[in-house]
């Protein structure tokens, strides 16, 4: 039986995503003044074919684990796509009662030696955009991809990584989704819970954004950085999942061949080889 202090994650993310949909979107017709944003709640049951009694019980958090038919009709009616889908299904899968196990923070040492040897910017983050390894050229591209910074406090809260991207308020949203896909329903998880309190104390923008409750997968996509030397970038970004790792990631930003962010990049690199040839052969990165 679910007490006061468990978390209602599914009847959170419910609740969200019904403010969000325009009536008119979904065929109602609108009339007077509605006194709550998106659709009521015997609105998003009816449309879904099931009792408004049922679907209070769900946002309530008085029924955590319904089937996977009824979340596919909320899925629906809220028109999520398949990642935003597959995240709403798993707020309704029972969670074992297991201990915690420890979340591995070490860096494969072939992905090390991997970063060492790339001529792209490049850099491992684990499944809370903590930044655990990076090669030079990462860094040079934003001193805040370094080993022990976190990307979502970097980007809310570092007034010269906010800097670089022009269309910042698009990159936060779309850092919180990919957040939001990449700790999926674990949001009791201490550390999980501490950043996003304390960005949420620091950054009204990003209490905001959190509270939509939008999701999206981890794939790569395209990056636009004003670097203050480089000028502006045009990149793609990937996002490559490392085997064993318990959620790591090797992200990896490169540049259409011929292009002027191809040209900047190469002087980046250039700028670079006179200092590493000085390092030794096999130079570790710093890992947290």
């Amino acid at each position: 039986m679910p007490t006061r202090s468990d978390p209602n994650s599914l009847g959170e993310y419910l609740r969200a995503r019904r403010e969000l949909v325009d009536p008119a979107a979904v065929g109602l017709r609108v009339t007077g003044v509605r006194r709550t944003p998106g659709l009521r709640r015997e609105e998003v049951a009816t449309l879904a074919g099931i009792s408004a009694d049922y679907y209070l019980r769900l946002e309530q958090g008085r029924d955590r684990h319904p089937s996977a038919q009824v979340l596919t009709a909320l899925a629906r009616v809220f028109d999520l796509d398949p990642d935003a889908t597959a995240y709403l299904l798993s707020l309704a899968e029972p969670k074992p009662a297991a201990a915690r196990r420890a979340v591995r923070r070490t860096v494969p040492k072939g992905i090390l030696q991997l970063l060492d040897s790339l001529d792209l910017p490049a850099f491992v983050e684990d499944r809370m955009f903590d930044v655990l390894a990076a090669n030079p050229l990462a860094t040079a591209l934003s001193p805040a991809i370094a080993p022990g910074s976190n990307r979502l406090r970097s980007l809310f809260l570092d007034d010269a990584e906010r800097a670089l991207y022009p269309d910042w308020e698009q990159a936060t949203a779309g850092l919180i989704a990919s957040f939001r896909a990449s700790i999926g329903s674990d949001v009791a998880d201490p550390r999980i819970a501490q950043l996003v309190g304390e960005l949420s104390l620091r950054s009204e923008h990003f209490r905001r954004l959190w509270a939509r409750h939008d999701v999206r997968g981890l794939g790569g996509g395209a990056a636009r950085l004003d670097h203050p030397r480089l000028g502006m970038l045009e990149l793609s970004r990937e996002k490559l999942p490392i085997g064993d790792s318990g959620g790591q990631l090797l992200v990896i930003y490169h540049a259409e061949p011929g292009s002027a962010t191809a040209a900047a990049l190469r002087t980046l690199r250039d700028e670079l080889r006179p200092e590493q040839a000085q390092e030794t052969d096999g130079r570790q990165l710093r890992v947290k």
